[in-house]
């Protein structure tokens, strides 16, 4: 080959390595796609009457969740062990924020917001493609991603590399991200998302959660090494 083809083929090559940065930058950056709004269920009253007496001790959860951020670069990401109306909280706040099904055994958040659940996060996982995200009426700065349909192996999606991968997404492109789990009482599910996380906020309910339960949950997670962000009892 000869000189002025060697420097051809360099110049090709330099040319192409930088392309191929841009593409990965724009990957990392990439916010995952919006599929139609939302409505959400009534049941969710931070959506429907912000002024309840019930909703200031949400804002009061938040605002103790907010002062314990670790940074304000990328997303706070926490996961909860039950369906919880905080995610709302925080998207009233006007912040980017992304409430995700990730309770692959029951999952719930497709009716709370009445949607359908042909697609989401399992679905997502499995075929390694960027999840569809809904956005919510009323909530301009809020996405929900469904849990898709119900998988044979919900411990392996969530403790895959393509899940892992998909959180770091969310980090970049949002600013809380709230993930509902399977109660950690009778599944692993939780614990492999709280191990990938690293923030946990535990829920029960008054009168309907055993202690010891409660205590054996706090345990498992400390197994994980998360950061237990607290214990919240609703009475509601």
């Amino acid at each position: 080959m000869n000189m002025a083809g060697a420097s051809q083929t360099s110049r090709d090559s330099l040319h192409a390595s930088h392309e191929g940065a841009d593409q990965a930058s724009k990957s990392r950056c990439e916010i995952t796609p919006i599929e139609h709004m939302v409505e959400p269920d009534e049941r969710l009253i931070m959506a429907h009457d912000p002024y309840d007496p019930r909703c200031e001790k949400i804002r009061a959860l938040r605002t103790e969740l907010l002062l314990r951020r670790e940074a304000t670069d990328r997303a706070d990401i926490v996961a909860l062990l039950s369906p919880c109306a905080g995610a709302i909280a925080f998207a009233q706040t006007g912040r980017p924020t992304l409430l995700v099904d990730a309770d692959l055994r029951r999952p719930q958040q497709h009716l709370l917001f009445g949607t359908d659940n042909r697609q989401g996060l399992s679905q997502a996982i499995e075929q390694g493609v960027n999840p569809q995200l809904h956005t919510v009426r009323g909530l301009q700065r809020m996405s929900v991603l469904t849990s898709g349909p119900v998988p044979s192996n919900p411990l392996e999606l969530l403790s895959s590399r393509s899940f892992a991968s998909m959180i770091e997404d969310w980090r970049d492109n949002f600013e809380f991200v709230v993930i509902d789990t399977a109660p950690v009482t009778h599944f692993s599910d939780g614990l492999a998302v709280a191990s990938l996380v690293g923030r946990v906020l535990a829920l029960s309910r008054a009168q309907h959660t055993p202690y010891k339960d409660m205590q054996d949950m706090l345990r498992r997670l400390a197994a994980t090494r998360s950061q237990i962000l607290g214990a919240v009892i609703s009475h509601f």
